[in-house]
């Protein structure tokens, strides 16, 4: 097993609008080279102020629900100190304490260990920042 394989940045495009993006493929697509059949563990990490990682179910309206929660808990107005960017630009800064930027996720048989609805997912409201990097690495 090559060390090559152990990490890998996904250059994510969210556009210029809220997203949580699905990267549950993307993480067993890496799996499949870096695990190699091994158990261990997963580690996703956004090295971005203003993103997050979330487990949770997509598709079936969740993910939606989770932007509008987030749009109750941290709304985009001039509440914020931190006033730089687009209105209530603030509150991406505070987005990560809410949801943080990384996860651990346990990899068996070198398959992530979700449940049946679960998803890896990247939670971006920063309409400022259309590009993100996703880091991810395995350790078996």
């Amino acid at each position: 097993m090559s060390d090559a394989f152990t990490t890998r940045m996904l250059n994510v495009a969210t556009g210029s609008r809220e997203r949580v993006v699905d990267l549950t493929s993307e993480c067993e697509d890496f799996l499949r080279e870096a695990a190699a059949g091994r158990d261990g563990l997963l580690n996703i990490f956004v090295p971005h102020a203003t993103a997050g990682i979330a487990v949770i179910e997509t598709g079936a309206g969740s993910d939606d629900d989770l932007l509008a929660a987030l749009h109750t808990l941290l709304p985009a107005d001039d509440r914020w100190q931190h006033r730089h960017g687009s209105q209530g630009h603030g509150r991406d800064h505070v987005l990560p304490a809410i949801v943080p930027p990384h996860a651990t996720l346990p990899v068996v048989g070198g398959h992530l260990e979700l449940g049946t609805w679960q998803s890896v997912c990247l939670v971006d409201t920063n309409r400022d920042n259309p590009d993100r990097k996703v880091r991810l690495s395995f350790l078996g």
